[in-house]
């Protein structure tokens, strides 16, 4: 019995210093991280009762002015560092890019994307999906002379469009148009006509999905996500997200029915190859399956119809704003290209003012206040060391508006993208595509959609303001949904001489 008590003695210490072990071993690591100064927090709410959940980025903005461009701010009770301006969102982003380089979580979003996709996802998922989505896109003319043809007949079909209101009031949803068919025509292989019923369905519910995350219900969700089993919204969100599912997989059931092994004119049927292909080999693990289809449709069908949509809806409502602007642009068209030849892609280079009008437009709307980031590894930054998945917000406004880098950054000034000669500026603080390993995927499309669009549009037409309403009340404070987009307005177009 002596010899028992012993043995469990002998053990129970043996256990004690195994404990004791591991934990000195790990204390170490645990007391070396440091996070950056930051305000008091509350139990529970953390920093929450001191932020406007709607213009996140103005608290956080003048919380800076306090603690430095680099702080932790408390959502609730997580954790999470905070960017602010050009210098310290560059360091992250670009000089430490891979450190910096994970998705942060957006719960209401994750809960239907499930870590798949393109813009969400992490680790190999993302990595593979989102360089076999590049390949395919330059491999459907994203960049090149085939899409710019795409672009610029939808360019006439939105002008006939305009045209049909004679010069009628019109509202600046007329604008969401154009975008979605070149990108459903890279997913589809088809383009919609405008009054098509799919069409508006696709468009409607993706309008939806951007008010609905945006939302106050869907933000709070975010900070406390055991919030869904409460509001309604996490609920409206799903069934939202479900009813665009059933229009995808009509439509890529279609795709399948024609499917070949080797040829693939759209995104849909090259997935559909690839996940084929997978299952014959199942390397790594499938990644290429009907989830991963859906979640990836779904960012490339937000990314390219509405961050381009709204920023065009700014675009008109910033020329009715300010005529003189207007006018200019005028000018360098009739001068440069006439009014017979459609702007092409090219003509960027002595388009020089619209470029430059084009950039500030994107500069001054600041469609996305930030998209969250975590950090990949333990992270020295700054003279501080958090943790792997610490939650990071780089605060792409304030890259927008830092007083460091633009003359007038509250101010719509075409003069920050020219030179004292009227060139061309390129300037290294322009961030609406982000920058480092997430930097936007359709950049290039973007870019060349919001050029011939909104150059092609104001080759032939007028923008002005209805009847009674004087470009004074135009009011160009921000909608904060998901994106940052105008309030509602209604403008008319007179088609030049």
């Amino acid at each position: 019995m002596a010899f028992y008590s012993n043995a469990v003695t002998l053990f129970l210490v043996f256990l004690l210093v195994l404990i004791c072990i591991k934990l000195l071993t790990s204390l170490p690591k645990k007391l070396a991280y440091r996070f950056p100064p930051g305000p008091t927090p509350l139990p529970l709410i953390g920093n929450l009762h001191i932020l406007d959940i709607k213009r996140q980025d103005f608290t956080f903005m003048k919380l800076a002015k306090k603690y430095g461009n680099f702080f932790t701010f408390h959502m609730g009770q997580t954790k999470v560092v905070v960017l602010v301006g050009y210098d310290a969102v560059k360091e992250a982003l670009v000089n430490s890019n891979y450190e910096f380089g994970n998705r942060g979580a957006i719960p209401v979003a994750d809960a239907f994307q499930h870590g798949q996709g393109v813009l969400l996802s992490n680790g190999e998922v993302w990595k593979v999906t989102r360089r076999f989505t590049l390949s395919i896109l330059r491999d459907l003319g994203m960049g090149k002379r085939s899409i710019e043809g795409r672009i610029i007949e939808e360019l006439q079909f939105l002008s006939e469009f305009i045209k049909s209101f004679n010069g009628e009031p019109f509202q600046k949803n007329v604008f969401t148009n154009a975008p979605p068919n070149i990108i459903y025509g890279m997913l589809f292989g088809r383009r919609f006509d405008y009054s098509n019923p799919t069409f508006k369905k696709m468009v409607g519910l993706l309008d939806d999905i951007v008010i609905l995350i945006g939302s106050t219900p869907a933000l709070f969700s975010n900070v406390f996500p055991a919030l869904k089993y409460v509001l309604r919204t996490p609920s409206i969100i799903l069934n939202t997200i479900a009813e665009l599912n059933v229009i995808l997989k009509r439509q890529f059931e279609e795709a399948k029915s024609s499917l070949s092994e080797n040829d693939s004119t759209t995104y849909v049927e090259a997935f559909m190859q690839k996940d084929l292909n997978e299952n014959k080999t199942e390397e790594n693990g499938k990644i290429f399956h009907e989830k991963n289809l859906l979640a990836s449709m779904f960012d490339l069908m937000l990314g390219g119809t509405e961050t381009t949509s709204t920023t065009l809806q700014w675009g008109f409502l910033l020329m009715m704003k300010y005529p003189h602007i207007q006018k200019k642009i005028h000018e360098e068209i009739d001068n440069v290209i006439g009014t017979e030849r459609v702007p092409q892609w090219d003509d960027q280079k002595n388009l020089q003012y619209c470029l430059a009008v084009v950039h500030e437009i994107q500069r001054f709307s600041t469609i996305f206040q930030y998209l969250p980031h975590s950090t990949l590894t333990d992270t020295h930054f700054r003279g501080y060391f958090i943790p792997k998945g610490t939650q990071v917000i780089p605060l792409l406004t304030s890259i927008l508006y830092d007083e460091t880098q633009w003359e007038t950054p509250y101010e719509f000034n075409p003069n920050h993208f020219l030179d004292f000669n009227g060139k061309f500026l390129k300037k290294d603080a322009f961030y609406p595509f982000s920058k480092g390993r997430r930097v936007c995927a359709g950049e290039s499309l973007a870019r060349m959609e919001l050029f011939i669009f909104f150059t092609g549009l104001l080759q032939k037409f007028t923008f002005h303001p209805p009847p009674g309403v004087d470009k004074s009340d135009l009011d160009l404070t921000p909608d904060v949904f998901f994106t940052m987009r105008p309030k509602h307005y209604t403008i008319c177009a007179t088609l030049r001489q």
